[in-house]
């Protein structure tokens, strides 16, 4: 099956892109001396996972706690972080009965949060590994001062069924100096009190390529390079040719020489511009805009004759791959413009 048989809208994953992905930064890793902990939720199929491990990654990030449930479904993944403030009594019944299946530790910035950890483990024979979450800039969780982070490791080091694992970070993009002083600053003055800091986690494709720059990390969280997007285009982190994902479309409507509809709207290549003009790139069309999207159609415009005609396939490379894996469920997986095989997502909608 070629790809004038694949029916669409569909996602096409390049199998061989895949792996340079893969293989390109695992290696760049390991030569700054950084451990890998990929994020799944760019792509939510835990055979992607062990590709991953088997490369020599040593665990995964997860956002949510279903989301590890149905990555672990599988065996063959027993390392995991969960990047998120849980809360909530079904959630830590949840987190607890994972934790019997895998090694785990979750992160923290708040003592609501890190009281009921303990409660949930106390008096379950385990001890949870709890990173305190730092905002180096973001603006997104985590504590905003160094003596902050010292308070919340003080508390997980006094309270039942946990330990304090370390520090966990989503850095600002472009401001590697500023994170990396806030770290370390924070690393200094915890283990001043003679507390050990073991790991200090930080992530984000955007500065992938500078991640040596966080001199006091021990590992590095990262999901899209392992598709690449037009986001990571645009900031200089990749080139098309490094882009596993499209999204292979069909021309269905061409009402006027300037524009063209295709099968594809927000259902599957999302709203999320990613601060960028337009709704995606047009593989060997870089003259056509994707101007707009409703649900189920995408506008492509141009300030001349478009040159596409009814029934014509395009792949496109989306703004931001991560939303993207969410929308359908199943992808397909091509090798040198053929079908493969598909693969169910098996993470897609898991949001608790």
């Amino acid at each position: 099956m070629d790809y004038s048989e694949i029916d669409t809208p569909a996602v096409l994953i390049d199998l061989n892109i895949v792996q340079l992905n893969i293989k390109k930064f695992q290696s760049y890793c390991d030569s700054v001396g950084l451990k890998l902990r990929p994020h799944i939720k760019t792509h939510k199929i835990p055979m992607l996972a062990k590709l991953q491990l088997l490369e020599g990654a040593i665990g995964i990030t997860c956002q949510k706690i279903s989301e590890a449930e149905a990555m672990i479904s599988e065996g063959g993944i027993d390392d995991v972080l969960i990047a998120y403030n849980i809360l909530g009594e079904q959630k830590l019944d949840k987190l607890l009965a994972l934790a019997k299946r895998v090694s785990l530790s979750v992160v923290a910035d708040n003592m609501i949060c890190i009281v009921g950890l303990s409660n949930a483990f106390e008096k379950s024979g385990m001890e949870l590994s709890v990173l305190v979450e730092c905002d180096t800039g973001a603006n997104r969780c985590g504590v905003i001062s160094p003596e902050e982070a010292l308070d919340l490791a003080n508390a997980i080091i006094k309270l039942p069924g946990i330990r304090f694992g370390g520090l966990m970070t989503y850095p600002p993009i472009g401001k590697s100096s500023k994170v990396d002083s806030f770290l370390r600053k924070t690393k200094l003055l915890i283990e001043r009190h003679d507390i050990k800091v073991p790991v200090i986690s930080v992530g984000g494709s955007p500065d992938m390529w500078n991640a040596e720059k966080l001199s006091v990390a021990t590992e590095y969280r990262i999901g899209t390079y392992i598709y690449n997007d037009r986001s990571l285009i645009s900031r200089g982190v990749c080139k098309e040719k490094d882009c596993a994902l499209t999204v292979l479309v069909t021309v269905v409507s061409t009402p006027t020489k300037e524009r063209a509809v295709v099968d594809a709207g927000s259902k599957v290549l999302t709203s999320d511009l990613s601060d960028l003009v337009g709704h995606g790139h047009i593989v060997g069309y870089p003259n056509l805009k994707i101007s707009s999207l409703s649900e189920e159609h995408g506008c492509i415009t141009c300030d001349g004759p478009t040159g596409l005609s009814i029934g014509q396939k395009l792949q496109i490379i989306p703004n931001h791959a991560c939303v993207v894996s969410n929308m359908l469920d199943h992808v397909i997986f091509v090798s040198h413009e053929k079908f493969e095989f598909e693969q169910r997502v098996a993470a897609r909608g898991q949001v608790w």
